[in-house]
Parts: C-alpha cells; structure tokens; sequence
C-alpha cells in the first residue's frame, strides 16, 4: 500500500486535501527531529504502477545534453514539459497541487509554500555509469519567480539497484566533515529534506551499475515568498569538497558566492526587470 494514494477521477488521478494534511502531521515529529537537517525518507511513497508508467515513459537521453564538469557528470534531467507521456504530466501537476502543498506543509511545518510552474532545475533525473553529483547546498533562490527555495523531493526509481551500484544520497553535517546518512535510492523511496545554504548532500562517487543501467529520479522543489529585495548577484548552487578526497573546488562558483555575499547591497541593487515586448497582431487590435 502506498504511503500517499491518487485517487481515479475516470482517468485522472489525483491527490486527496484532507488525506494528504493528515499524512503529513503524522510524520511532522520525526521530520523535524532528524539530523543534520530536517528530513524524512518514505517506502513505498506512490502507488508503484504510476511510478512504472514514468518508468516506461521516461525520456530516452541518447544524443542529449548533460551536465559534464568535475562537480556533477553524466547528469541528465527533462522538465515534465519535455516529456510526452500523460502519467508523467499528470503526476507532475499532482506534486504541484494545493493537496501536495497541504502534505509538505503539515510535514515540515512551513507555511504558504509555492510551487514552481516552471520547473526550475527540477523534473526527471538520470545519471549514466561512471556519472555523480558532488557534495553541495542548493541555489536559495528562484532566479524567474524571485522566491526563495525551501524543500526538495526526491522519488526514486531504481529496481533491483543493490548498494554495490552507487548512487546512495549522502547528507553532510553542517560544517562539512562527515557523512551522516546514506540513503540507498530504491524504487519507490521518497527522501524530503529542507534546503538552506549547508544542506550539504549529493551523491559523489561515481555510479558502478551496467552499461544500460542509470540512476533515475522524479525530483520537485518547493519555495516561500521572501519579504526582503533579493540581491542582483544571487547565490548558486554551492559544491564542496569533501575532506580526505580528490574532488576539485569550483572556485568560479566560490568567488561568485563570495561577492553575493559580501558586495554591499547598494552596490547590489536590481532594477525591476523590463517587459518583453511582444509582436502586435493586426487582427487582435482594436478598432
């Protein structure tokens, strides 16, 4: 039995309010208690014949571009408008739902969440053998909508991935000297955890499975309107070194942090972004 049931409407199927709020308040406790930062990992989070339709309709990444640099390599992801299969739409709209919001809400105790409609960095996941993901704290703000990030989900969908594959999601201790969970990506599992600017996770070793196999997941994340004026040179994702290790240290990333940082903000100062023109169409003008 899944964790968080969709309900058939005749062939759309979709999320319950008060089932979803009441999920999530039941797990609100073990959510904020764990360590090194809010999170919680679910079995069994989604019915597992909607998670075998994304399977069977997931994007084919042949020929496709993919992140290639020594902090994330052989790193593929497709927005759910890149993909043409209608079970992965409808879960995609499902997971940006007021019912899902509810869930989160009721879980981590954050208000007002927001969706994003444009699927900034998010949508389905694939990482080839020999690919991974450093060690990193997320970007902290929706560069187009200009809200700030708060939450990430995570759904995996590995079947029979033994631990020998790789791919485990690591979360890092705030200050960055231990791994304190690895958390195997079965299919089926969901992991949710706040992000902040040391939610330090990835997985960094390179991927062990076949040839033909990847690591696949659907990935969403969630944000809060901010009240204060976000900065003109705006942090990005943060990739970091692990002690002991050979990973490299982005040091354009690190320089562009430091001046997001430190720049006074009047120095920083964004002026509202101009309206794109748009092409008049004779027909549409009136008379």
């Amino acid at each position: 039995m899944a964790f968080l049931d969709l309900t058939d409407l005749g062939g759309y199927r979709c999320f319950d309010h008060a089932s979803c709020k009441a999920a999530g308040a039941d797990c609100a406790a073990r959510y904020r208690d764990n360590r090194p930062f809010p999170h919680i990992v679910l079995d069994d989070f989604l019915d597992a014949d909607i998670l075998r339709k994304v399977l069977d309709e997931f994007p084919d990444s042949r020929g496709k571009d993919y992140f290639d640099r020594d902090q994330e390599r052989l790193k593929f992801q497709f927005r759910p408008d890149e993909c043409d299969g209608p079970t992965t739409r409808m879960l995609f709209a499902e997971l940006n739902s007021r019912a899902f919001l509810g869930f989160l809400s009721a879980l981590t105790g954050i208000r007002g969440l927001i969706a994003d409609p444009y699927h900034a960095g998010a949508g389905l996941h694939e990482t080839r053998r020999g690919g991974h993901l450093g060690i990193h704290a997320d970007f902290p703000h929706h560069g187009r909508m200009k809200i700030e990030r708060r939450l990430n989900l995570l759904i995996y969908l590995n079947e029979d991935w033994p631990a020998d594959y790789g791919g485990a999601l690591e979360l890092w201790d705030r200050s960055m000297t231990r791994a304190q969970h690895r958390i195997q990506p079965g299919f089926g599992r969901a992991v949710i955890f706040s992000t902040d600017r040391d939610t330090y996770h990835g997985h960094p070793d390179p991927l062990a499975c076949p040839e033909g196999r990847s690591r696949r997941s659907i990935a969403t994340y969630y944000y809060t309107a901010t009240a204060a004026a976000l900065p003109a040179i705006e942090r990005t994702t943060d990739f970091r070194a692990r002690p002991g290790t050979v990973d490299k240290a982005d040091w354009r990333v690190r320089l562009h942090n430091l001046k997001s940082d430190w720049l006074p903000p009047i120095l920083q100062r964004r002026g509202r972004e101009p309206l794109e023109a748009l092409p008049v169409d004779p027909a549409s003008t009136a008379a």
